[in-house]
C-alpha cells in the first residue's frame, strides 16, 4: 500500500484494529513493553510513538475496550514495511490479550488546530510546565502562545508521571506538519506529546 505524503513530511500514523475485552487505565507503559517485544527498534527510535487508545469512559480501573478503539502509532514513514508484519500479532499487556488486525497508513495533514491530550511534565506546576512548551515551541520557529487544559497522572515504574493536556491554534502549515513530526516533551512511546488535528479551540 502507498500513501501520498505532504512534501518534505518523513512520518505517518498507522492505525490498527484491535481485538480485546478491557485494558487497565494506566495501561501505557505496559503497552509500550509489549510493542517493544514484537519491535525491537522502537525503543531506541526517537521519533517513533504510541497515540493514547481511547478507552471506554469510567471510574474503574480496568476499562472496556471498544470495537473501534484503533491502536495508532507515529513512525518514520520507513518503518512502514515493518509494521506490517504486526498484522495477526497478539500482544499481553498488563495481563489482558490483545489481537492486532492489518495496519492502514494515514498521512499527516496541515490542520492549523492540534491537540496533545497528554504532554509529559516535570511536576504539577502548570507555569513551569508552559514556560518549558515555549522554549520547544521557541526552537521549533512556533512563536505562537499555547492553551494549557487538563492536569492528568498516571502510574509508571517508580510512581507518577505528571502529564497535561495543550492546544495551540493558528499554526502554519510548514509549523503544523513540523509539530506533528517532532512532538514536544518526552515520553513518546507513553502516548506523550503526539499532536492530533482538532477542530475546535473550546474544549481543552
Amino acid at each position: 500500500m502507498t500513501v501520498q505524503a505532504e512534501p518534505g513530511v518523513s512520518a505517518v500514523d498507522v492505525a490498527f484494529a484491535m481485538q480485546g475485552s478491557s485494558l487497565p487505565r494506566d495501561y501505557a507503559q505496559g503497552l509500550s513493553r509489549s510493542l517493544g517485544e514484537h519491535l525491537p527498534w522502537l525503543a531506541d527510535d526517537g521519533a517513533a510513538g504510541i497515540h493514547p487508545l481511547k478507552l471506554v469512559h469510567g471510574l474503574q480501573a480496568q476499562a472496556l475496550l471498544s470495537p473501534r478503539t484503533r491502536l495508532l502509532l507515529r513512525v518514520p514513514m520507513r518503518r512502514w514495511p515493518e509494521l506490517q508484519t504486526l498484522s495477526g500479532a497478539h500482544l499481553s499487556v498488563m495481563g489482558c490479550s490483545l489481537t492486532l488486525g492489518p495496519p492502514q497508513i494515514r498521512p499527516l495533514l496541515p490542520h492549523a488546530t492540534l491537540y496533545a491530550y497528554k504532554v509529559a511534565a516535570n511536576s504539577a506546576d502548570e507555569l513551569a510546565f508552559m514556560s518549558g512548551m515555549q522554549h520547544e515551541l521557541a526552537l521549533l520557529e512556533i512563536a505562537l502562545a499555547p492553551v494549557c487544559g487538563k492536569h492528568q497522572q498516571f502510574s509508571v515504574t517508580g510512581g507518577l508521571m505528571n502529564t497535561f493536556s495543550l492546544m495551540l491554534h493558528g499554526l502554519q502549515p510548514e509549523q503544523s506538519l513540523r509539530l506533528q513530526q517532532r512532538g514536544l516533551g518526552p515520553q513518546r512511546l507513553l502516548g506523550c506529546g503526539i499532536f492530533v488535528p482538532h477542530k475546535s479551540a473550546a474544549p481543552v
